[in-house]
């Protein structure tokens, strides 16, 4: 008779446990599986001039930061000077314009500047359904090989900069 009391109570107990530790986990730090393996292909119009194309290849030759942002991204505004103190730093940034129109992204851009050195218009979001993007902004860090090595989920800080990109970056660009 008591054990039929029990195991609810153990089941209410092991909820709550599991519950716990999923409320202690941040949503930035969930693995990626694109981590340690070849970016994505792609080959989509730029945004500024929609006659020539961007594609994964021409991130090649060197580290890079790849940033998928938007227009209508309220975080992506608020991290558009990190993007921009990177690229001072002499990271090379390429964006992905996920789920926008031309006509926002640029006037975005003309707004806030502009850090990349090319930005691939993906309007349809299938390029971001190959990288795995489910929100903006994303941001995933790219060797001279095309491996990623680095995605973060969520606006880039000064925080993350100083103790993640920029390490990996100085890093892999050493071993070029």
């Amino acid at each position: 008779m008591k054990l039929r009391f029990l195991i609810p109570l153990l089941a209410f107990f092991a909820l709550v446990g599991l519950l716990f530790v999923g409320l202690s986990l941040d949503p930035r730090e969930l693995p990626s599986p694109l981590v340690g393996k070849e970016a994505p292909d792609f080959d989509l119009p730029e945004l500024h001039n929609p006659e020539v194309r961007f594609a994964r290849d021409d991130m090649l030759g060197k580290p890079a930061l790849f940033n998928v942002w938007a227009s209508w991204c309220v975080t992506c505004r608020h991290e558009h000077p990190m993007l921009t103190e990177l690229r001072r730093n002499g990271v090379p940034v390429y964006g992905l314009n996920y789920k926008d129109t031309r006509s926002d992204a640029l006037r975005f851009l003309a707004r806030y500047g502009d850090p990349y050195s090319a930005i691939g218009f993906d309007e349809s979001g299938l390029v971001g359904i190959d990288y795995g993007v489910y929100a903006t902004p994303e941001t995933f860090l790219i060797d001279r090989n095309g491996m990623i090595r680095f995605k973060h989920i969520g606006m880039i800080t000064p925080e993350i900069i100083e103790t993640r990109i920029l390490p990996l970056y100085r890093q892999l660009e050493a071993e070029t």
